[in-house]
Order: C-alpha cells, then sequence, then structure tokens
C-alpha cells in the first residue's frame, strides 16, 4: 500500500494543474533546466563527433526551412491566438466544442503542413540554393543538404502534433508533462547520434528528429486523454466561431512570423558569403544557442506561465497591470545576473560547453566573441517573450506585425553592412541582434504602457535602476578578480581548474547580485531569498505568490 500510495502522489504532483503563475514558472523553468541540460549535451555531442565544419554547417542549414514552414503553418496559431481562445470556452463551460475546436484546428495545421512540406521536399535543391550565395558549397554538399532536410520535414510531423498538445494542456494550467515532454525531445536527437551516427554519419541527427517527435508526442498523449481530449475533427466546424477567431487572431501573428523567418533565412544566406561558410554558422548558432539558453530558461518559462492570466485579465487593465509588471520586474531580475555571467565568463563557458578535441581554439574565440555581443540584448529577448505575449492576450497581433517587421529591416540592413561593407565577419551579427533586439523591445513596451492605462513609471525607473546598478556593479566587481585568478592561480589549460574557476566566480558573482538587490531594497530579491530560505517548504511559499492562475483574479 504505501508504495502505491507514493505511486498515486507522485502520479498527482506530475499531472496537477498550477494555480499561480510564480509556481508555474518554476515547474516550467525545472523543465526548461532540463531540456537545457539535454540540449546543451546534444550540442556538445555533435560538436565532438564532426566538429565546427561544413557537414555540421549543412546540416544547421537543413533545419531552417523546415523550422520556418513549421513556424508560419502551426505555431503562429497556437502562440499567438489558440490558448486566449480555448481558455475563453473553457472559462464559460463550453468545454466539449473547445475540444471540436482544437481537433478541427490540428488537422487543419496538419494538412496544410504536409501539403506545402511535399511541395518543398520536391523541390528542395532549388529552394536551398539560398544558403549558397557564395556558391562555396560542392554539387554533392548541396544533395547532402537536401536529403538531410526532406527527413527533419517528417519529423516536423510529429512536432506539429506535440506542440499542439502542449498548447492544450498549458490552457488548462499543466505545465509539467509538457515541460517534460519538450526536454525529451532533445533527448531523442541525442539518442539518434550516439546509436547511429557510426553508421549514418550526419543522417543520425535527423533520424534523432524523428525519434525526439515520437516522444515528444506520446509523453503527452495520456494526460491529453485524461483531459478528455479526443482527436474528432469536423469540416463543418471549420466555420465555427472558435475557428474564426482564431484565424483572425493569427494572420497578423503569421505575416509577423514570415518577416522574422524571411529575417532568419537572409541572415543565413549572409552568413553564406563568409569564408567556410559551414563553419561559420556552427559557431553562429553555438553562440545563439548559448546566449538563448537563460531567454528560454527565465524569459519563457514566465511568459508561459503568465499567458493564461493575462488572457483571462484583458478586460481588467488593473489586473492586467500588475500581472505583467509583476512579471516583467521577476523575469528582469533573473536574466541580467546571468547575462553578466556570460559576458564576463564567455570563453571559459565556451570551452566548457563545447570543448571537444574537434573544436579548435580559433572556433572558441570566435564563438566567444560573438557570444558577447549576444550577451548584452539577453535581457531584451527574455523580456519580449512576455510582451509580445501581452499583445496576444490583448487580442493585438498586428502591433508586434508592424514593429517586429520594422526591427527585422533593422537587422538585414546592419547586417548586411557589417557584413559585405565593414567586412566585421560572423560575430557582427550579435551587435547587430543586439541593437534591433532592445529597440523592438522598447517601441512595443512604450505601446503597451499606452494600451493599458499607464504604468507606475517613476517606480518603474527606481527598480530597474536598481537592478541594472546591481548587474554593472557585479560585472565591474568580478571582471579584475576572474583575470587575476586565471593567470596567477589557476592553469584553465586543465578542465577541472576550468570548472574550479567558473563554479567560484559564477557562485561569488551571483552572491554579490543577491546581496546588491537585498541592499538596494529591491523587492523581487526578497521573494527569491524567502524562496531560498524555506526550500523545504517550497509548496507554501510558492502558494503566497500574488498572481493566482485560476479564476483570473489577483489575491493580496
Amino acid at each position: 500500500m504505501a508504495k502505491n500510495d507514493l505511486w498515486k502522489k507522485s502520479l498527482d504532483l506530475l499531472t496537477k494543474r498550477q494555480t499561480n503563475i510564480l509556481s508555474a514558472a518554476f515547474i516550467i523553468m525545472a523543465t526548461v533546466i532540463i531540456s537545457q541540460i539535454l540540449g546543451l549535451i546534444r550540442q556538445r555531442l555533435l560538436i565532438g563527433i564532426f566538429g565546427a565544419s561544413d557537414t555540421l554547417g549543412i546540416y544547421l542549414y537543413a533545419s531552417q526551412l523546415p523550422d520556418a514552414l513549421f513556424q508560419l503553418t502551426i505555431a503562429s496559431a497556437l502562440s499567438s491566438a489558440f490558448i486566449p481562445v480555448f481558455s475563453e470556452l473553457l472559462n464559460k463551460g463550453h468545454e466539449k466544442e473547445a475540444h471540436k475546436m482544437a481537433s478541427t484546428l490540428l488537422a487543419l495545421g496538419f494538412s496544410i503542413f504536409f501539403v506545402l512540406s511535399i511541395f518543398l521536399a520536391i523541390f528542395a535543391p532549388f529552394f536551398l540554393q539560398i544558403f549558397n550565395s557564395g556558391a562555396h558549397f560542392s554539387p554533392s554538399e548541396m544533395m547532402l543538404m537536401a536529403n538531410l532536410m526532406r527527413i527533419i520535414i517528417f519529423g516536423q510531423l510529429l512536432f506539429i502534433v506535440g506542440t499542439f498538445f502542449t498548447a492544450l494542456l498549458q490552457s488548462y494550467n499543466h505545465f509539467f508533462v509538457p515541460g517534460i515532454a519538450a526536454a525529451s525531445y532533445n533527448l531523442g536527437i541525442i539518442l539518434g547520434v550516439l546509436i547511429f551516427s557510426q553508421y549514418f554519419g550526419i543522417y543520425a541527427a535527423t533520424i534523432g528528429v524523428i525519434l525526439g517527435g515520437l516522444i515528444f508526442v506520446t509523453l503527452q498523449l495520456p494526460l491529453a486523454k485524461q483531459l478528455g481530449f479526443s482527436f474528432k475533427p469536423s469540416l463543418a466546424y471549420i466555420k465555427s466561431d472558435g475557428v474564426k477567431k482564431i484565424t483572425q487572431l493569427m494572420w497578423p501573428r503569421t505575416i509577423a512570423n514570415g518577416v522574422f523567418l524571411s529575417g532568419t533565412v537572409a541572415i543565413a544566406s549572409l552568413i553564406s558569403l563568409l569564408q567556410d561558410p559551414g563553419r561559420m554558422n556552427v559557431i553562429f548558432d553555438l553562440a545563439k544557442t548559448l546566449a538563448f539558453a537563460p531567454v528560454a530558461l527565465f524569459g519563457q518559462t514566465i511568459a508561459q506561465a503568465a499567458f493564461p492570466i493575462l488572457s483571462r485579465e484583458k478586460d481588467n487593465p488593473s489586473e492586467f497591470r500588475t500581472t505583467f509588471i509583476n512579471s516583467f520586474n521577476q523575469m528582469l531580475y533573473l536574466v541580467l545576473p546571468v547575462s553578466v555571467l556570460i559576458l564576463i565568463l564567455r570563453i571559459p563557458f565556451v570551452r566548457l560547453v563545447y570543448g571537444a578535441s574537434r573544436f579548435d581554439w580559433p572556433a572558441t574565440v570566435l564563438t566567444g566573441q560573438t557570444l558577447a555581443f549576444f550577451s548584452i540584448s539577453i535581457f531584451a529577448q527574455a523580456l519580449m517573450t512576455l510582451v509580445l505575449r501581452a499583445f496576444y492576450a490583448l487580442h493585438d497581433t498586428r502591433t508586434p506585425l508592424l514593429i517586429g517587421g520594422i526591427t527585422t529591416g533593422l537587422l538585414l540592413i546592419l547586417a548586411y553592412i557589417f557584413i559585405t561593407f565593414f567586412h566585421w565577419g560572423i560575430a557582427s551579427l550579435g551587435i547587430a541582434f543586439t541593437v534591433t533586439s532592445i529597440t523592438q523591445l522598447v517601441i512595443l513596451f512604450v505601446i503597451l504602457e499606452r494600451r493599458t492605462g499607464g504604468f507606475q513609471k517613476f517606480e518603474l525607473f527606481i527598480s530597474w535602476s536598481k537592478l541594472f546598478m546591481s548587474s554593472f556593479l557585479t560585472a565591474f566587481a568580478l571582471y579584475i578578480p576572474i583575470k587575476l585568478l586565471d593567470q596567477l592561480v589557476f592553469d584553465t589549460t586543465h578542465t577541472v581548474n576550468l570548472i574550479i574557476l567558473t563554479g567560484i566566480s559564477s557562485f561569488f558573482g551571483l552572491t554579490l547580485y543577491l546581496f546588491l538587490t537585498w541592499f538596494f531594497n529591491v523587492k523581487e530579491a526578497k521573494t527569491y531569498i524567502l524562496v531560498f530560505r524555506k526550500i523545504g517548504d517550497w509548496r507554501t511559499v510558492l502558494g503566497k505568490s500574488q498572481e493566482v492562475l485560476e479564476g483570473g483574479k489577483i489575491n493580496p
């Protein structure tokens, strides 16, 4: 009986609904940490086997168009329109109608992707020429790219179903199972590479994509069934109010995604103008992966947790502002010190994560330089995930479309100038991303502030000033001691010493930041200190969070 009770309690813990933003964010954060660890293991494994080579770069190029197609056909609807409309139907007690609408949407999105993917697969050699602008890839390498892309497309079909289940479960405030399933997608790629790389070379990574997709779907299916969902699409239901509303809301997001993805593809095309484009593409991807790790960890987690309640509070500006600002400040508090650590410790981080025998020192240095420029805008990239969802919760997808289009244009102009006129190389793309992401954040925040009736600007200015001052002092206090330790105390040619140096520096930096924010009386510092002090009673602590998900009300 004891074992059965333990199993039942464990199962309840995994499948229970999260009832406030902070607890939901911590659940998502825990699963994202697992996903990030598996993702870094995947990257390290690929680097260890293939190095910063054209072969690995070709695989990364092959992934871009299938991912872009996925983002345009289904991700746009799920990220901006599905959760608000589905949640609204649930709140009104129309659960069966919500499930029919969801089934129809899945069938529609899957069908559109399938038809377009067939077209993309047939004409793959033609479309992929965009990544050979500098004519550095041979015909055999371009054929390899096309074959890899065709296999990845099949994996994306599975990923569509898994992403749909994630949106469905999150609408019910279930975050643990979708998070673990998403993390396990990387596990599938790891298994594919480990098992098949000695037989199929780089094709093993694409086999891993299919395995990851299968795991992603399978892990979420039982909970979806438990919630009563069954796949029963109806052609007649395409004309329902729910599907019509999602279509109306998603088309600006689809266009915005199209603009952004066009920019991403254009950036990849610009990289192909450089010498050794495959190698440069690998370095760019590795730097971006490290830079966006805290964005996924802190930005996407808090934004995902806040999205359902922001959707419910769209008609109550006061509660909407409170939830948004609390989430915004919590995210900023967490992401700033990590940005500082990545900026100061960029080379040690790159060496620890990617330091395989086939990853040479010039590649390490160049990855570190690119990462340094990316790190300056990590806070902006993270906060954008919340700001965009705030607009989506207000059923406004046009404003992000307009501003996103303008800033994407700015990104391409800067990237083109940096690479073709100034010849600054791959690291300059980090500068372009930093300038445009900060610009986009500022513009959208100002517009949102006016849309919601205005934030308390003076209080925000004081709070943000304390956070940025604490971050600056932390960076300044870390730089000189780390340089001295590196040169005089630790021989960082040895991995153990590098781990010790990085660990000591990170611990000291985070502790200093925590002390400074406590000293400056930053409200968010007190919240997280309370969590750390009462870690054994974490459920009670998180339960006291102000932002309550259920009912759409904020309890004091």
